[in-house]
């Protein structure tokens, strides 16, 4: 028997087809429910659905009247308050293309990612490294397109272009993830069988809204089936989130396992009797954090798995919970194999998860990269670069990566992006990047180096300050006498994190 799991295909999406206006197609019977809530610490920012769409229609045709047009692409620099959310669905909605980026970029990353997209136009808040542009749009001229007439939707095509997001790349350089409209609609598989979302539902997110597994998760899924989507803001500390929980009387809660792990070490945590469970993604969920979050707070987490170029697809839910070591199993409609020497692998081999190439919410492709798209796909399956076990019943022991990606706090990272950046330092004749466990499902990368005595870990934090986003940078640093390598002199990266604890 072979390790491919599908139950038939997904509704088909309808030929006219807007993402935009699918998240908002609840803002007429729920106008006056809460869509987004912000929840400040004295004080909480409540958006109806109806105050929702009018601020995206009136963005949107600010957008035009700003001379930006179907198609251009508009990279967004903001920072974590309600005009994320607003700048991109305004944008979809009248056929232009943003790109969500996070705020911790430096302005050399931002200038790498001008070079690689050519954006019609940059929105930026005042306090995010951007780029000079012609066309560049400020906070407060976004803000004051809140009350521009509203405008239309464009629909179309749902396998045209909606939007792009950025994913580190193997290669060293970071790719830009192309995303059609139909993404959202592939989403519906993961509100039935990971999230298990109803419009009766308040979902809070831990995350910022400018990383996409918030803007996905913590808004656009919400807001899809009239639910409300919570969202602490900017100033709120990780260790008052229970706190934030009880007071917004969230029902579901979305984080990194990370983030629940930082909780567990309260002394004393509140009751929470609205809360139904807790969803994790981002990061492999350890036994320890699963148990411990059941044991103190009573309520189950749902952890999922996927990536950037397809959002989550294996989970467990609710209704179906993860057995043994897996982490679920594919969603209903997805169909999803593990990917062997020879094509997909038996029942109880480890192989390479793989997508089906006709999966809706898989990517369009990276942008400007037709190579690298097609260097991803071994015949009719995407393959994801993580490897898996699938057990007779479905579900999906993960066996970590099939390369040397990392993974930061959530984010995957490449260490060749991080190596080419200390490639250029002066004082350093040899460096390298690994994540490394310091203690039992917790994971930093390390930065390996050798080089001039003088070349201190102080010094190196301030180099990587200035070229690389905070989540990228190493955590520490290791300086080396010789570094590991196979008899034809190729670095032995994993041969690392040992070197590490010598």
């Amino acid at each position: 028997m072979l390790s491919i799991f599908d139950t038939g295909a997904p509704p088909a999406c309808p030929p006219a087809f807007n993402l935009a206006t699918h998240v908002l197609r609840h803002a007429a019977d729920r106008a006056d429910h809460p869509a987004l809530v912000i929840a400040g610490p004295e004080q909480d920012q409540i958006w109806t659905y109806a105050a929702f769409e009018r601020a995206v229609r009136g963005t949107a045709r600010g957008f035009l009247e700003f001379g930006f047009k179907p198609g251009d692409i508009l990279l967004m620099r903001l920072g974590n308050t309600v005009e994320f959310p607003i700048t991109f669905l305004a944008a979809i909605l009248v056929g232009i293309v943003p790109v969500p980026t996070s705020s911790q970029l430096t302005k050399r990353e931002v200038a790498r990612m001008v070079e690689d997209l050519s954006p019609a136009g940059i929105v930026s808040a005042p306090d995010i490294a951007t780029h000079p542009h012609s066309r560049a749009v400020s906070l407060d001229r976004l803000r004051a397109m809140q009350s521009c007439p509203p405008a239309d939707a464009v629909l179309g095509d749902p396998d045209r272009l909606a939007y792009i997001v950025y994913t580190s790349g193997t290669g060293g350089s970071p790719r830009a993830v192309q995303h059609a409209h139909r993404a959202i609609w592939a989403r519906q598989m993961m509100i039935r069988d990971w999230y298990d979302l109803s419009r009766n539902d308040r979902l809070l997110h831990a995350g910022a809204f400018n990383w996409t597994f918030t803007l996905g998760t913590g808004i656009m899924d919400p807001l899809s089936v009239g639910a409300t989507a919570i969202i602490p803001s900017a100033d709120t500390d990780l260790l008052d989130l229970p706190r934030v929980l009880t007071r917004t009387q969230a029902t579901i809660f979305a984080a990194v396992p990370g983030v629940y792990r930082k909780i567990l070490k309260c002394d004393t945590l509140p009751v929470l009797p609205d809360l139904r469970h807790g969803l994790a993604a981002g990061e492999a969920l350890s036994g320890d954090i699963r148990d411990g979050w059941k044991d103190r707070i009573g309520t189950p987490i749902f952890e999922a798995f996927g990536m950037s170029e397809c959002s989550t697809f294996i989970s467990s839910a609710p209704h179906r919970p993860s057995v043994a070591q897996s982490m679920g199993a594919p969603q209903r409609g997805r169909r999803i194999a593990i990917i062997g020497e020879d094509g997909p692998a038996a029942i109880g081999e480890e192989g390479i998860i793989a997508v089906h190439r006709s999966d809706p919410g898989l990517m369009l492709g990276y942008l400007n990269a037709p190579e690298e798209t097609r260097a991803r796909f071994d015949g009719e399956w995407f393959l994801t670069g993580d490897r898996g076990i699938m057990r007779a019943d479905g579900q999906i022991i993960y066996c970590g990566r099939n390369d040397d990606m990392m993974n930061a706090g959530g984010f995957r990272v490449s260490p060749l992006e991080i190596e080419a950046v200390f490639a250029t330092h002066p004082g350093l004749s040899q460096f390298a990047a690994a994540e490394v466990e310091v203690k039992p499902g917790v994971h930093i990368v390390v930065g390996f180096f050798k080089g001039r005595e003088d070349v201190t870990e102080m010094a190196l934090q301030a180099f990587a300050q200035e070229r690389l986003a905070a989540y990228k940078r190493p955590k520490t640093y290791k300086r080396l006498a010789e570094f590991p390598t196979n008899p034809n002199g190729k670095l032995l990266r994993r041969a690392l994190p040992d070197l590490f604890k010598d």
